[in-house]
């Protein structure tokens, strides 16, 4: 039994062995798309975030259908999010969001999609930290080209959420 064991320990020694001889490296540099040397001490470039402020910028179409939106304006001063403190809510709300010219929030966020229940218009408990989902926009360059392009089945897609209504679309 033990000369078994040895046995089958030095030959996957031998292949382990082998494999790594075979292998070919990689450097530091080449590991990621910044060309960047990886290590702890790389210094995170200063973004230009969007500054515009809540209700005077531009809203960016979303990236694919029921993407969460971007953030279009500066959020200096609204976080952190809690749930008893959330700033994003004053204006999102779909009571308030028509009168400050804001994106609502939709249907999926006032739903308790796990139980089937309709929150009554109440934000979800589930929903209350909103940058876990929506960032801000940054003025940056992508470092590489992107092809991407959505397809929306609806051309209201690209500005508004129908998550609830096709939640379950191909589903039996």
């Amino acid at each position: 039994m033990k000369v078994r064991l040895i046995l089958s320990g030095a030959i996957m020694a031998l292949v382990l062995s082998a494999c790594a001889i075979g292998s070919k490296s990689i450097s530091d540099t080449q590991m990621g798309i910044r060309g960047d040397i990886v290590d702890d001490n790389i210094s995170v470039k200063q973004v230009d975030w969007t500054a515009q402020p809540a209700g005077t910028s531009k809203k960016f179409d979303r990236s694919f259908e029921n993407s969460p939106p971007f953030i279009p304006h500066d959020i200096e001063g609204m976080e952190p999010i809690t749930k008893d403190m959330n700033m994003c809510v004053t204006c999102h709300m779909p009571e308030v969001a028509k009168d400050a010219g804001a994106t609502p929030v939709p249907a999926s966020h006032l739903y308790d999609i796990r139980n089937k229940k309709d929150k009554g218009g109440a934000l979800h408990d589930e929903r209350f930290v909103c940058t876990t989902c929506h960032v801000q926009q940054a003025n940056v360059t992508a470092p590489i080209k992107n092809n991407f392009k959505p397809d929306f089945r609806d051309a209201n897609g690209t500005h508004k959420s129908n998550l609830l209504e096709v939640l379950n679309d191909g589903v039996k």
